[in-house]
């Protein structure tokens, strides 16, 4: 089983992204759950988001604590909540964030992770582009699929074109392209990088 955890804010799309990434797995022909944790929280308040991937039945529904992915949809949440809580040397970590990981404070504790499972990607100015709006989630998921190999690029971009219509969908989908060519291309250079 592939469990991931998404962090973020209230009115980000936390949520949305969890299930997004459920129905593109299922598309995939696999099994998956999605949900989330919170209270009556007003809007800009951390949200978590979970969702299981497996090849069989999912049978627990208790919230993730030893997550093999964590996605960060707001990167100010990196120093006032601990969402790096459980997650192994091995995991994936991928930050919504235009600054590097030296300008988040994070360039020490990344050393601890393979160059190959660390990104971080401007989802939330693609979403601009592409929407209008700051719901990086659509982009985020398109970086995952790069990321993890967990769900193809084209069950993500299928949920999404599911879930919304019209230009919605259309930019959501440009958004999830994008994220999914930078990530690979930061990918690649990551793993240039390390063998050199």
């Amino acid at each position: 089983m592939f469990e991931v955890r998404i962090h973020g804010r209230g009115g980000q799309g936390v949520v949305t992204t969890a299930e997004l990434l459920s129905v593109a797995a299922f598309t995939d022909g696999r099994q998956a759950q999605a949900f989330p944790t919170f209270g009556s929280e007003r809007t800009g308040a951390p949200v978590v988001g979970f969702c299981r991937i497996a090849d069989r039945p999912i049978r627990t529904h208790e919230p993730i604590a030893a997550p093999d992915a964590v996605v960060i949809q707001d990167a100010t949440l990196l120093h006032q909540v601990d969402v790096f809580d459980g997650l192994g040397t091995d995991g994936y970590l991928l930050v919504n964030t235009s600054q590097s990981l030296a300008e988040l404070g994070l360039e020490t504790y990344v050393r601890r992770f393979r160059p190959d499972r660390v990104l971080t990607v401007p989802a939330t100015e693609q979403a601009l582009t592409h929407l209008g709006r700051p719901l990086p989630g659509a982009a985020l998921l398109g970086a995952f699929a790069a990321l993890t190999g967990q769900v193809r690029l084209e069950s993500v971009m299928s949920a999404v074109e599911d879930r919304f219509a019209g230009a919605i969908a259309i930019g959501n989908v440009a958004a999830v392209h994008d994220a999914y060519d930078l990530a690979r291309r930061q990918l690649e250079e990551a793993s240039r990088v390390h063998t050199d």
